[in-house]
């Protein structure tokens, strides 16, 4: 780290890569050259109504960045450096109008020493960094036009992404003087014992150039007092250190323990430390161990010869404790991932901590997060399941794409292996089906679980999700069974869920910000309400699901109404899988929702926090399911008639690390019309930690009531932090049902 330059850049486009752009606008870097090229045009936002279409013709043009440095190291071997941590996607960087780099791949940065660059009269560079068009495999459709890059699918378009590809500088770039004896990368690693009660560090340095004098190596403890210094004579340009650190403080998920992050220091003797801020390499160390396990029991399957391997691991076991993952699927914050900044990481991750999720799955089809999400997720407690940028397509066994795919996925791993929060590496997405075709013997799967084992071999690797055993979907409240969730999900018997939905449409404020006044209400096909996703996302209903609403509640009159119906639904269909995930453990260790969040704002869709960081009535539904302790019902399902007998089975969860004491669980019934109905007293005994516990049955035959809806409330006495509620809907035995449509063929 040397003395920084910022740069001022000017974008421009083309048909071709020898043609300079015929007209220059100003360009924030980082960002996308559509986003600088709106700008110029003052357009409006892309989000609002069918704007994106004016993008459209921009992923077929070459793009020229350019900018001058003029600045020239003031002192004998100093160098001036061009550094960019992130250039979407196929680019080539000139200087003073020679080509000194042509690279594949976003997730690679750039390093280049320009010193020999400057012009010889006036030491300025005159620095272009030219991109080419979106990778596009010829004669393929959609995303599967990203099926032989690395670029991810998702910006072919998807079930709430429109196709908007985005091409530019997307990280941190910037110009650089440094001394000659830089460090180029300084990194510890480490193994902790059987007993995690000794850590063993590894202290891997490096220069570019020559140095003299002597590295330092400190480390402080997280309340920054001195743990131990090191100081090893400079010999050549590299050094290896070792050091044992005893009974290291263990970095835990949020919900079973603390964060203690140790900071490790690397310098050079007069460079940097307590004789100065240039040159210092700083790492935050969170120690823990990671495996993936087979549940319990699964040894024992299956039980018939001829006898093969059981279902693949898939419980999480942290520091030889076993957590079970309550968490979700997180997308880009933005279909532009260079307009991303700390500040929208930290909204988005603090809201998933607040909802009580422990784990991240960072879908194969979108971005490899910039460093500040790892960082945050450190310091949160957050896990995170990384994924490759592999989504849903047959990616090729060839030489040129191998080797665009050994390079990103190193630079992946080398950047992300040192975080305590990255837990789980995985191929990619939705890769072992009948539209992928990829199987185990894949060479890009076979490639990255070698990058994975060589590179960062104590974190586990799954060669893609889901696996067999793993549930992944529905995506809807009502299957096409005609069953709803409550009524299918007690019968699923699955490891994990690894991808689960229920829709709903956004909020009316949310709705009214994007989509124009007059194609508002009623919502159909054509409109910013089909961009946007409420219809034809994946079948001509979804997002929207109209048929299920009417179903449940009879044609909507209002938008109010509408989106009403639709996050009620949401709402309780997500509290009934994240509980019965729950209940089925510990055969099932998982439960992750697709999806978290949104890249742009859509009309209906499967999130639980709309763009950028609004949380729907799901959210807080999905916060209290997830909750460490609670009081849970099994509820046979969403619609009840006069006259049935209603039949909750009351449950205790205990995810956590802490014994429950015993207790009374109250269990009633509220109408509409305001009776409240005690229907069942549980007195329950004192729990383990971690374990659940199963408890009576309520019989309740439902009387004549002019209702509409029933709350069933759980009351835990003396700790209402554990209470529950669950909206369902009510019918009179002479009430006809909404007329039925058909169901969704999904």
């Amino acid at each position: 780290m040397g003395i920084k330059i910022e740069m001022q850049w000017e974008v421009g486009w083309s048909d071709s890569l020898q043609e300079p752009p015929k007209r220059w606008v100003p360009s924030v870097v980082p960002g996308a050259v559509q986003l600088d090229w709106a700008r110029a045009e003052n357009w409006g936002h892309h989000s609002y109504g069918d704007n994106w279409r004016q993008y459209e013709w921009m992923e077929r043009k070459y793009w020229t960045y350019r900018s001058t440095l003029d600045t020239v190291p003031a002192e004998e071997g100093q160098r001036l450096v061009f550094v960019s941590k992130g250039i979407d996607y196929h680019f080539h960087i000139r200087a003073n109008g020679r080509t000194i780099l042509s690279q594949e791949g976003m997730f690679t940065p750039v390093e280049l020493d320009l010193t020999e660059q400057m012009d010889a009269d006036d030491g300025r560079i005159e620095l272009e960094v030219v991109i080419e068009p979106a990778p596009k495999l010829e004669g393929a459709e959609g995303r599967s036009q990203a099926a032989h890059s690395c670029k991810p699918a998702v910006s072919y378009g998807w079930d709430w992404h429109p196709r908007l590809i985005p091409l530019g500088i997307w990280d941190d770039t910037y110009a650089e003087i440094r001394t000659q004896a830089h460090i180029a990368a300084a990194e510890v690693r480490y193994e902790l014992d059987a007993d995690r009660n000794r850590a063993k560090l590894t202290l891997d340095a490096r220069l570019n150039g020559a140095g003299t004098g002597e590295w330092v190596w400190k480390m402080a403890d997280p309340e920054g007092n001195p743990v131990f210094e090191r100081r090893i004579p400079v010999a050549g340009d590299s050094v290896q250190a070792f050091h044992t650190l005893e009974q290291p403080r263990l970095w835990w998920p949020h919900d079973h323990g603390d964060q203690p992050l140790y900071r490790s220091e690397v310098y050079l003797s007069g460079t940097g430390g307590d004789e100065g801020e240039a040159e210092v390499h700083r790492q935050a160390i969170g120690f823990r161990k990671v495996r993936l396990v087979v549940h319990e029991g699964g040894w024992k399957e299956p039980s018939q010869f001829p006898k093969s391997r059981s279902l693949p691991p898939i419980t999480m076991e942290i520091n030889g404790r076993t957590i079970f993952c309550k968490g979700t699927n997180w997308v880009n914050p933005s279909i532009f991932p260079g307009t991303i900044d700390s500040d929208d990481y930290r909204s988005l991750l603090e809201l998933a901590k607040a909802a009580n999720m422990n784990l991240l799955r960072v879908w194969g089809g979108g971005i490899v997060n910039k460093e500040s999400f790892f960082e945050q997720c450190d310091e949160m407690g957050l896990m995170v399941w990384q994924e490759f940028p592999l989504a849903c397509n047959l990616y090729p066994d060839t030489p040129e794409y191998l080797r665009v795919l050994d390079q990103e996925s190193r630079s992946i791993v080398l950047r992300l292996r040192k975080h305590a929060s990255v837990v789980l590496w995985c191929g990619g997405n939705e890769l072992f089906n009948a539209w992928s075709k990829m199987t185990d013997q894949s060479l890009p799967l076979r490639l990255l679980n070698a990058n994975c084992y060589e590179l960062d071999p104590g974190t586990p690797f799954l060669m893609t999700s889901p696996l067999e055993g793993m549930g992944h979907g529905h995506y809807m409240f009502r299957y096409r069974t005609g069953e709803d969730v409550l009524e299918a999900m007690p019968r699923a018997s699955n490891t994990a869920y690894t991808e689960f939905g229920v829709p709903s449409p956004s909020s009316v404020e949310q709705l009214q910000s994007f989509i124009p006044e007059d194609e508002l209400f009623p919502p159909r096909p054509g409109t910013a309400w089909e961009s946007h996703h409420a219809f034809n996302a994946l079948s001509p209903e979804m997002w929207l699901m109209q048929d299920q609403l009417d179903h449940y509640f009879g044609r909507y009159e209002t938008l109010e109404q509408l989106v009403e119906y639709g996050q009620l639904l949401q709402s309780e269909g997500y509290k009934c899988i994240y509980e019965e995930a729950r209940r089925q453990k510990p055969r099932c260790s998982m439960a992750l929702n697709w999806c978290y969040n949104e890249p742009w704002p859509t009309a209906a869709n499967n999130s639980l926090v709309m763009w950028p960081d609004k949380p729907k009535p799901a959210y807080y539904a999905v916060q209290a399911s997830c909750r460490p302790v609670l009081a849970s019902a099994r509820i046979p399902k969403f619609v009840w008639h006069e006259g049935e007998w209603f039949e909750p089975e009351l449950w205790l969860l205990n995810d956590s690390p802490e014994e429950v004491p015993g207790g009374r669980v109250d269990a009633y019934l509220t109408l509409e019309s305001g009776e409240r109905r005690l229907l069942l007293e549980w007195k329950y005994d004192g729990m383990r930690a971690n374990e659940n516990r199963r408890g009576p049955t309520a019989r309740f035959r439902l009387p004549a009531s002019g209702a509409e809806r029933m709350k069933l409330e759980l009351v835990v006495a003396a700790r209402p932090e554990l209470n529950s509620a669950y909206t369902l809907l009510y019918r009179a035995s002479d009430r006809p049902s909404p007329p039925k449509r058909s169901t969704l063929n999904f």
